[in-house]
């Protein structure tokens, strides 16, 4: 690999603009992992955000905090397609109890607010559960911040964060509106 040479490739829908920059963009940039930095303006849904990232709602991948108990949380990463399974996430973590924490105890734990949180740049560095779509697969995840994403390998998260890769999801049932 040619050490002049940059892998990042950054998109603004907004025109050509000063890099984004964030502790997740900071963090990923850091950890020299090839990934692409897209910004967009803020969406309401996943969907939504998909759209805007040009990609498939099954790469769009949820950051879940989960709390196993008082001061102790995981990251849980979950494709937009798929429904987080508490029941698996209990029987993996070996508990029979966990919890969502309210956005303010999410925001102190990661240092992001909902919608934007990632593991890459957290304020702690918490253990990471990936379900097993996210494997082989070329993903994008919050940048940590509103209209912010980071796209990448699925397979470089999952071993940047030693993550445990399992079986944490169901399909997503929807209903017609």
């Amino acid at each position: 690999m040619d050490p002049d040479r940059d892998d990042t490739a950054e998109r603004s829908d907004s025109g050509p603009e000063t890099p984004v920059r964030s502790p997740a963009v900071d963090a990923v940039l850091a950890a020299g992992i090839e990934h692409t930095v897209t910004r967009h303006g803020r969406v309401s849904s996943l969907e939504e955000a998909a759209a805007a990232r040009g990609i498939e709602p099954r790469d769009l991948i949820k950051t879940l905090v989960v709390r196993r108990a008082e001061d102790d949380h995981v990251f849980v990463l979950v494709p937009g397609d798929r429904t987080f399974s508490w029941a698996k996430v209990r029987a993996l973590l070996g508990t029979n109890r966990i919890s969502m924490p309210d956005a303010a105890a999410a925001k102190a734990v990661t240092g992001y607010e909902r919608g934007t949180i990632t593991p890459f740049g957290s304020a702690a560095r918490l253990p990471v559960i990936a379900d097993t779509h996210l494997v082989g697969r070329r993903i994008s995840l919050g940048g940590g911040g509103h209209g912010i994403g980071l796209t990448v390998n699925g397979d470089d998260v999952i071993r940047l964060f030693d993550a445990t890769v399992a079986d944490i999801s169901d399909e997503e049932v929807r209903k017609d509106r």
